[in-house]
């Protein structure tokens, strides 16, 4: 018998996984191995959410290289650890380290240049990033930055069965310790110790999507295999998610309320027009990057 978990003692099914999609490796930064999960042609449908990478190795030149300075504008990262430490510097003059189970979130709004390295030369490094979209109302916005040790985040302990990290979003009366009033971000680390069944509660107005970075785990009997991107279906009579999960599973349920504005991605900048990009490129180019105010 798989233990069952929801928040209000009732069996429920939740939203079904409408498709699957599979994780691309490839490199980016100075060379960092990575697995793609979420690319530009889903980002129409996981609105508003741009991409999602996971990065995990034990072989240091798999992340060494880090990612040096670069630009963003239009949106904000999330960084998670999973294991090992990265150090963040930027242009407007934040610094900080993510260590394991730490969370960093930027909001690169009007522009910033920022660097994310390796502060270790050996042992796992492993975690991920999300870009979540600014409203066009937001995307000149100051940028800003804060990171979030382990024990800053939020977490529910299910006794030895299962614990999710609430990272945004809420999870029964857990609170994560950043909002956002127009997207409303859920970003959930679920981890199960045991084979067993969680059930949790989403808006019905949230496009959702979960991602296991290890084990596997199934919705309504379908199974989603590590390093792959499931899809949930819009259902607003089933708006929350059940996820069965075996011992040493882990996943992230992400959702959030779409933003449904033009979307127009060169690289690292996403804004809403190509007339913006244009001028965007051309600050760039010409070291007026990032503008002091716009």
């Amino acid at each position: 018998m798989v233990p069952k978990a929801n928040n209000n003692g009732q069996q429920k099914m939740g939203r079904h996984m409408e498709s699957v999609h599979p994780g691309r490796v490839t490199k980016d930064g100075a060379g960092v191995t990575l697995t793609r999960i979420l690319e530009s042609d889903l980002q129409r449908r996981l609105d508003p959410f741009l991409m999602l990478d996971l990065f995990g190795s034990d072989a240091p030149e798999d992340y060494l290289a880090g990612f040096p300075t670069h630009p963003h504008r239009g949106f904000e990262t999330i960084t998670y650890m999973l294991a090992g430490r990265m150090r963040h510097e930027d242009s407007a003059g934040h610094r900080g380290v993510i260590d394991s189970g730490g969370m960093q979130w930027m909001t690169a709004g009007r522009g910033i240049l920022h660097s994310e390295m390796p502060e270790q030369e050996c042992g796992r490094m492993a975690g991920l990033q999300i870009w979540l979209n600014l409203p066009a109302r937001d995307k000149s916005t100051a940028p800003w930055y804060r990171d979030f040790r382990r024990e800053e985040l939020p977490r529910w302990r299910e006794s030895e069965l299962w614990e999710v990290v609430v990272l945004a979003g809420r999870y029964r009366d857990l609170h994560g310790p950043v909002t956002r009033s127009v997207t409303d971000p859920y970003l959930l680390d679920l981890r199960w110790q045991a084979a067993a069944e969680i059930f949790v509660d989403l808006p019905p107005t949230h496009t959702a999507f979960v991602v296991p970075y290890q084990g596997a785990v199934s919705v309504q009997g379908t199974v989603l295999p590590t390093a792959h991107l499931g899809i949930l279906a819009d259902d607003c009579a089933e708006s929350g998610v059940l996820l069965q999960g075996e011992a040493g599973s882990g996943a992230v349920l992400v959702a959030g309320r779409p933003l449904r504005e033009p979307i127009v991605q060169y690289g690292p900048f996403v804004l809403n027009t190509q007339e913006e990009i244009r001028e965007t490129l051309r600050l760039y180019r010409s070291g007026a990057f990032p503008p002091a105010e716009i």
